[in-house]
């Protein structure tokens, strides 16, 4: 199967939470950690269900690309499209880790084992689509990026299909520009505020501003998989492995992946992303808030707990619920084992834009 020309070449080239949640807990991850402290998945996905959703007045949509904690996305009852991909034995969905332990994934890879990913089928998101409308209640799927996947054009005409055949119904795509687990954190946030009473067409107005407030940056641990990918000259990818430098990443106001800056060595390289939190983070500014951090990770849970235990020690942050999860084969494909991420709700992303930035903004917002 070839690979969707636009999620490969693209990642070859990656409201305060509800008081009682907050209170009870201090971070969940995909697997418990040991002497932290913390509590296990179990434990903050029943205070998620029981604080945020409220089944009947929209649902929400997702894709195995938001990196979902198993346990959050069952308790939030949002419905996952599971996203393809090809390893040697063959094709399979990507179902949040449920019939593919995550270690035997990136051990492959790390032997040398290639993975190839695929765009979703309108076909695909009509099943999906079409099961939702059976229900009769409003649905807007929050979508992995236009920036990184095609998948997206494809459930614009799923969506649009869906529609005609059922007159009046509302169905709403959305692209989350936000990938991995930063679409987790805006999924989570719009079940609440789905909770708090917002229709499927509010919500659509909310989604489409709050999710530039969700802020991401991440490492690799090689540049091998965007070297495999053409990304990157393979050269390049050599260079780089010989003189142990490592990139800190982050993405766009488009959904598309950015350099930000290379770093020697992997610690230093985990400081940027901490630098990075620390003066992006909401509440570095005294704003009181309780919504969740993502750490997400490909296979490097060491690094992964470094970095949170670090947030840990931030003024307002010690109590701050920390969801662990672990990086979608999808993702994965493209950015390899020893990605280690810090997402979180932050500055307004369009604040850091240029002026020239944001004079082609206005101009294209006059013309649409």
């Amino acid at each position: 199967m070839s690979n969707d020309t636009t999620v490969d070449s693209n990642i070859e080239a990656a409201t305060p939470m509800g008081a009682a949640a907050a209170a009870s807990v201090e971070a969940v991850s995909s697997e418990p950690v040991q002497g932290s402290g913390e509590v296990a998945p179990a434990a903050f996905a029943r205070e998620v269900g029981a604080s945020y959703r409220r089944d009947g007045q929209c649902r929400i949509i997702v894709d195995s690309c938001a990196d979902f904690a198993p346990e959050v996305a069952r308790a939030l009852g949002v419905e996952v499209v599971s996203f393809p991909f090809v390893m040697a034995d063959g094709e399979h969905a990507d179902d949040l880790w449920q019939s593919m332990d995550p270690h035997e994934f990136y051990e492959r890879m790390r032997k040398g084992e290639h993975v190839t990913t695929s765009a979703v089928t309108p076909g695909h998101y009509m099943e999906v689509f079409e099961r939702v409308a059976a229900s009769g209640v409003p649905a807007v799927y929050l979508s992995f990026t236009r920036g990184l996947s095609s998948s997206v054009d494809a459930a614009r005409q799923a969506a649009e299909m869906v529609r005609e055949a059922h007159p009046g119904y509302e169905l709403y795509v959305v692209d989350n520009l936000c990938p991995s687990a930063a679409a987790e954190l805006l999924a989570i946030e719009a079940v609440r505020q789905v909770g708090n009473g917002l229709t499927a067409k509010e919500l659509v107005e909310w989604a489409e501003e709050a999710r530039f407030y969700i802020q991401g940056y991440f490492t690799l641990d090689s540049f091998d998989s965007l070297a495999r990918g053409g990304r990157i000259p393979p050269a390049a990818a050599q260079v780089g492995g010989k003189l142990d430098i490592k990139p800190e990443l982050s993405y766009d106001l488009n959904g598309t992946l950015t350099l930000r800056g290379m770093c020697r060595g992997r610690k230093k390289a985990l400081r940027a992303i901490l630098a990075d939190f620390k003066a992006n983070y909401i509440g570095s500014e005294g704003v009181i808030t309780h919504m969740p951090i993502g750490i997400v990770s490909s296979d490097a849970e060491k690094d992964a707990q470094w970095l949170a235990d670090q947030v840990r020690k931030e003024p307002g942050c010690s109590d701050i619920p920390i969801i662990f999860s672990t990086v979608s084969p999808v993702i994965g494909a493209h950015v390899g084992p020893g990605m280690v991420a810090c997402v979180f709700w932050g500055k307004d992303r369009r604040e850091t834009l240029s002026f020239t930035d944001k004079l082609a903004r206005r101009v294209r917002g006059a013309r649409g």
